[in-house]
């Protein structure tokens, strides 16, 4: 292992999800889905998203669930039925889980969300205080997935987060766990932006499909980031692995998407050819993870000027000033010397 992969992982232990609040969301879906299979017409639970994929990073901020309803216990409901609202039925099921969450959680309360019912359970742990996301599903008459509504759309989308969970967790013990270790780098990655630029959903179905067997985790990074940004210049779809959904789109403009993916995997590329460099490594690195890593050799302007508010003396050889060689002291915008603390 090179120093790449040491470098990364080094990411990793600062972006992984900490063991307590990680155990207390699935404490806190599995509740969830305990109580919502008590529901007129439910068929079954599932987990979802992070959860399922084992792809949280900190903070564990919510949990992704569902429960899948028998469409003949609902006929009005969805695009097969009378297009009925579900906003009666998913507050119906609020109405039965939030007493019953209450019994654990007292203060815990039952909102709706744009795809069924939120809850909020308001007992931190660790400073972490995760909801859950329960999907209300509908099977469908016609075609594979579920009915999904968006209330926010005022409509119902076909899909399958029961398979995405199996094809995103697929796969041989080290091919599975490389996925999930990229995926989490990934997600890390994308949300330095104010703006992500991606959803984690996104994230996931470029992981599955360009990592493959054998490949260490350096290696991973840059496949997926390059050969996304690839597709995204040349205009191509990411299908839904599912066949199911419509096809999966960056969340910003396509040309600003791909440039954010190929700037990342160039920094990754500089990376594995100095891989036995340690600095020239973190160098790289830090232009992909600015806010876990800082770069050891600063160049330029910047570089320069945040050598001189360190409180130590800078060389003027550091500084690119022609001359004899001195040291400069730092001082205040006011002219007083610096003094370490």
């Amino acid at each position: 292992m090179g120093q790449t992969n040491d470098i990364l992982n080094d990411v990793r232990g600062r972006i992984d999800a900490h063991a307590e609040p990680l155990a207390e969301a699935r404490g806190r879906l599995r509740l969830s889905r305990d109580v919502a299979i008590g529901f007129r017409g439910a068929l079954r639970t599932y987990p979802s998203g992070s959860l399922a994929q084992h792809t949280f990073i900190h903070p564990v901020a919510d949990g992704d669930g569902g429960v899948v309803l028998d469409r003949r216990v609902y006929p009005a409901l969805g695009p097969e039925g009378a297009d009925e609202s579900p906003e009666e039925t998913i507050e119906a099921l609020c109405s039965l889980l939030g007493p019953k969450i209450r019994n654990v959680y007292p203060k815990a309360r039952c909102c709706t969300s744009r795809r069924g019912p939120k809850i909020y359970f308001g007992r931190p742990v660790d400073s972490q205080d995760p909801t859950i996301d329960l999907v209300m599903a509908l099977t469908r008459r016609d075609g594979n997935g579920l009915w999904i509504p968006d209330l926010k759309k005022n409509k119902w989308e076909a899909s399958d987060p029961e398979r995405h969970a199996t094809l995103f967790t697929s796969g041989g013990k080290s091919h599975a766990q490389t996925r999930r270790r990229t995926i989490r780098l990934l997600k890390a990655w994308n949300r330095q932006y104010t703006t992500v630029g991606f959803s984690s959903h996104n994230l996931s179905v470029w992981a599955w499909e360009f990592i493959t067997e054998g490949m260490g985790l350096p290696t991973a990074l840059f496949s997926v980031l390059d050969r996304a940004s690839t597709r995204l210049e040349a205009g191509y779809a990411t299908k839904d692995p599912a066949g199911v959904s419509p096809h999966v789109k960056p969340l910003i403009d396509r040309s600003i998407a791909a440039r954010r993916l190929r700037t990342a995997a160039d920094a990754v590329s500089e990376a594995l050819q100095h891989d036995d460099d340690r600095e020239a490594v973190l160098s790289a690195l830090s232009r992909v993870y600015w806010k876990y890593l800082e770069d050891p050799t600063p160049s330029g302007l910047a570089g320069k000027a945040a050598m001189l508010r360190r409180p130590t003396p800078v060389s003027t050889a550091a500084l690119g000033l022609s001359g004899r060689p001195a040291l400069v002291r730092p001082t205040r915008a006011y002219g007083t010397p610096l003094r370490s603390a």
